[in-house]
C-alpha cells in the first residue's frame, strides 16, 4: 500500500458525468487516479499487473458488473475495494462483502462522504502496520496483528480488512458489550454518519460465518445483545509468542 500522497485509485464508472466528478475530487486531493468506463477495460487493468491501492467499482456496468470484477481482483490482489451502488438492501451488501469488498457507498453520495469512506479505509489499513508482532488468542482463535492474519484450530481464515478490525475490537474487549455506535465509529468514518446500519449487521454476520461458529459456539464467541450491540464471550490473552 502506497503512502497517502501516492495512493493509486482505479475508478470503474460508466456514468461519465459522475466519473469525471469523482476523478476531479480525488485528483484535487492529490490521489493518483485512472478512470475506466467498462468491465472489459477494468479486466484489462486486473490482468495487466498494474498495482492499485483502491478500486472504486460501480456495480451496474454496460458489459458486466462490479461483483464479478471484485471476485477477479481478489484472485490477484488484497487492495481495498469500495463499491459504488444505488442499492442499500442487505442482500446487496452481503453479496458485495462476500465477494471480498471492504466497503460500499450508496449513490447519490456527497463529496464529504466519499472522502470520509476512502480515508477511513486507508486509516484502517495503515493501522495494521505494526512495529512489534503481537498475537491475540481466544479459545480456538489466534490473530496475528502485525500480518493481519487469523487462524481457527490452525486453519488460516480469509478476512477482509474491516472483518479483521472488527475481530480485533471484539478480542481486545472480551466479556463486555461493545455498542453498535462505537463499532460504527471505529470501523468507518470516525462518527458513523455515512454508514448504512445494515453494513454493520452484515459484517458481523460474515465474520461469524468465516469463524465457523454456530449455535452454542456462536454465543460463546460473538453474542448479539439486541438493542445494544455485541459481546465477545471468551477470555482473551495477548502474547508476543507465535506459538502461544
Amino acid at each position: 500500500m502506497a503512502e497517502d500522497n501516492c495512493v493509486r485509485i482505479l475508478v470503474v464508472e460508466d456514468d461519465m458525468y459522475l466519473a469525471d466528478s469523482i476523478v476531479r475530487i480525488l485528483q484535487n486531493r492529490q490521489f493518483t487516479v485512472k478512470l475506466v468506463n467498462t468491465a472489459l477495460d477494468a479486466e484489462r487493468e486486473i490482468v495487466s499487473g498494474t498495482e492499485y491501492d483502491i478500486w472504486l467499482l460501480d456495480i451496474i456496468l454496460p458489459d458486466g458488473n462490479g461483483f464479478d470484477l471484485c471476485k477477479k481482483i481478489r484472485e490477484r490482489s488484497s487492495a481495498l475495494i469500495l463499491f459504488l451502488t444505488s442499492c442499500d438492501d442487505e442482500e446487496s451488501i452481503t453479496k458485495g462483502l462476500d465477494m471480498g469488498g471492504d466497503d460500499y457507498i450508496t449513490k447519490p453520495f456527497r463529496v464529504a462522504e466519499l472522502m470520509s469512506r476512502i480515508n477511513a479505509n486507508l486509516r484502517r489499513f495503515h493501522k495494521y502496520i505494526r512495529l512489534h508482532r503481537r498475537f491475540l488468542i481466544s479459545g480456538d482463535i489466534r490473530a496475528d496483528l502485525e500480518n493481519v492474519q487469523v487462524w481457527k484450530k490452525g486453519e488460516l481464515l480469509k478476512l477482509t480488512p474491516v472483518e479483521f478490525q472488527l475481530l480485533e475490537i471484539f478480542m481486545n474487549n472480551p466479556e463486555v458489550i461493545v455498542r453498535r455506535n462505537v463499532l460504527l465509529e471505529k470501523l468507518w468514518d470516525g462518527h458513523g454518519n455515512f454508514v448504512e446500519d445494515n453494513t454493520l449487521t452484515v459484517t458481523v454476520s460474515r465474520l461469524k460465518s468465516k469463524l465457523g461458529v454456530y449455535g452454542e459456539e456462536n454465543r460463546q464467541y460473538i453474542e448479539t445483545i439486541r438493542g445494544y450491540g455485541y459481546r465477545w464471550n471468551m477470555r482473551c490473552v495477548v502474547s508476543e509468542d507465535e506459538k502461544c
